[in-house]
């Protein structure tokens, strides 16, 4: 039987660094990431965080982290990475506590349909501005428009620049997210 946590109870539990996600009260544990999943989360932290820093854009943060969407309804994620602007840090403290600029959701076989259906889903719906979809089978980087509903996604592979509405100056070729 599912018991319903409430935010003090998830936050309050011991700290851990397995994936974990609060789903409206549900807790949520998909087992950890595999070896090709990790490799590309680093190679895309790398290349984000070298430029957010350079240009004083504001922080990348590397999972795990929660993300509080919505701290009634009990709705926390833990996205690949996330990017919060400068303007927006104040959001940040000992979570992130709402929707950053930019998430980066890299599938695994376990996750792919949740992450690309329900947590762009939620990710629209609670104001995140962009959205990269990863998928290391067909090595493509989907940047979707969170903001509009209504917008496609861009997909860019091999040597397509990933063009970003949120990070206009970032030079990054789609294929340098994979393993060789």
């Amino acid at each position: 039987m599912e018991r319903r946590l409430t935010i003090e109870d998830y936050l309050g539990g011991e700290e851990t660094n397995r994936p974990q996600e609060l789903t409206y009260g549900i807790l949520r544990e998909p087992p950890a990431p595999g070896y090709d999943h990790q490799v590309i989360v680093g190679r895309l932290y790398v290349a984000l965080d070298a430029h957010v820093r350079a240009e004083k854009l504001g922080r990348v943060i590397l999972s795990p982290i929660d993300v509080i969407l919505d701290p009634v309804q009990a709705l926390v994620v833990q996205p690949d990475l996330a990017f919060v602007s400068a303007p927006r840090m104040n959001i940040c403290s000992d979570r992130i506590w709402g929707a950053p600029d930019l998430v980066i959701e890299v599938l695994s076989t376990f996750n792919r349909r949740h992450d690309r259906t329900v947590k762009v889903g939620w990710y629209r719906e609670y104001g995140v501005r962009e959205c990269w979809i990863v998928d290391p089978v067909a090595r493509t980087i989907e940047v979707i428009d969170a903001g509009s509903a209504t917008s496609w996604p861009r997909s860019c592979a091999g040597e397509v620049l990933v063009r970003s509405a949120v990070l206009p100056l970032l030079r990054l070729r789609a294929g340098s997210a994979f393993t060789d």
